[in-house]
């Protein structure tokens, strides 16, 4: 009985180097298939002590606003909104007070279920991650210190729009879809 002629084999194991090669590249492609084509981003500034949220676009059908301060960390905590269905429209809102400031106005039916504890202060916090749900969204994640240090540098219309920087709504009517996705955007490459 014959074998496999040379080139035959030579072909066979080129074939299968490619095939290894294809597997390996498709095995090390770590972007999950629900992570947004562009990040995402909610911009966020402070005004006299007062943590200030901006979607960027309207989020409606909210039922629930989640903030994690420290996020995997000893020192996480945790301050949850929530509404009755059918949900509100959220585009702007005081979120947080500094410590001995007034608590903001939660406005209408979105309110905190979930507080901060009293003696917690979210001034110290290096990062917050923002969660919505109820309408398709996407989370977000800000330096809560570059927040503190840099609001009183920028217009009160700015806000910190995580590494997007510093936008405006003109900024983020240019830049949404094609830099970065404010959290309620659809992603438009899925």
């Amino acid at each position: 009985m014959r074998g496999f002629p040379m080139a035959d084999i030579r072909r066979l194991r080129v074939a299968c180097a490619a095939l290894l090669a294809a597997t390996m590249i498709a095995a090390c492609d770590t972007k999950s298939q629900y992570e947004p084509s562009l990040p995402p981003a909610a911009g966020f500034r402070v005004d006299d002590g007062v943590l200030k949220l901006w979607t960027g676009t309207p989020c409606s059908g909210v039922i629930r606003l989640t903030l994690t301060f420290d996020v995997g960390t000893q020192a996480s905590k945790e301050q949850v909104w929530t509404a009755p269905q059918p949900g509100v429209t959220v585009e702007r809102m005081d979120l947080l007070a500094t410590p001995g400031k007034s608590s903001p106005d939660t406005g209408g039916d979105l309110q905190v279920q979930k507080p901060l504890p009293a003696d917690y202060d979210w001034t110290k916090a290096s990062f917050l991650n923002f969660s919505v749900d109820g309408p398709k969204a996407f989370g977000a994640r800000v330096d809560l210190a570059q927040v503190l240090r840099e609001s009183a540098a920028h217009p009160s219309a700015s806000y910190l729009f995580g590494q997007r920087g510093w936008m405006d709504a003109s900024d983020v009517q240019r830049e949404n879809e094609k830099s970065f996705l404010t959290v309620c955007t659809p992603d438009p490459n899925r």
